[in-house]
């Protein structure tokens, strides 16, 4: 049975945006799982967040004392034969394969945030590095984004970089 996930990462809430925005929402309704990748800034976002479905997350920098006891630094998972970690930093884009790849090689898909940088690669190991955007602050991007994506039978399908208006 495939498993729908919404991945998102750094809200920033209420400093690049005052609420979630509806697209976030709206996309959270549709997902059996939702994975955020950090950076929520307030636990409201994870309380509402949990009331639309299941949440993996992480704690990000910018996360208080709150959410870093809620959350871990690292969360790890298994669904549909796809072993999935999720953290917000990955460090530099250069070298990034190699260090993932060294860092988590117990992993299919590793799905990070920090940088607001939409990213989709596979590692020489065949590890999948997902980054959805920033839904709130597109910094230097043409849009804000999150990325949705389905897990079946041991595979990642389906990824699809999605943008997000400014409610």
């Amino acid at each position: 049975m495939a498993t729908r996930l919404l991945l998102v990462a750094d809200t920033h809430v209420p400093k690049r945006a005052r609420v979630l925005p509806e697209a976030v929402r709206h996309a959270a309704s549709g997902v059996d799982l939702i994975v955020h990748a950090g950076d929520w800034v307030s636990a409201s976002v994870l309380d509402e967040l949990e009331t639309l479905g299941p949440v993996l997350g992480v704690w990000g920098n910018n996360d208080g004392d709150d959410l870093r006891s809620r959350l871990p630094d690292v969360a790890r998972t298994e669904i549909d034969g796809v072993r999935l970690a999720v953290v917000h930093e990955t460090g530099a884009a250069t070298g990034r394969d190699k260090r993932m790849d060294a860092a988590y090689p117990d992993t299919d898909l590793l799905v990070f945030g920090h940088s607001h940088i939409p990213w989709d690669t596979v590692t020489p190991n065949g590890l999948r590095l997902l980054n959805p955007g920033s839904p709130t602050d597109r910094r230097r991007q043409p849009a804000c984004t999150l990325m949705t994506a389905t897990l079946d039978d041991g595979a990642v399908r389906d990824v699809v970089l999605h943008e997000v208006s400014r409610d």
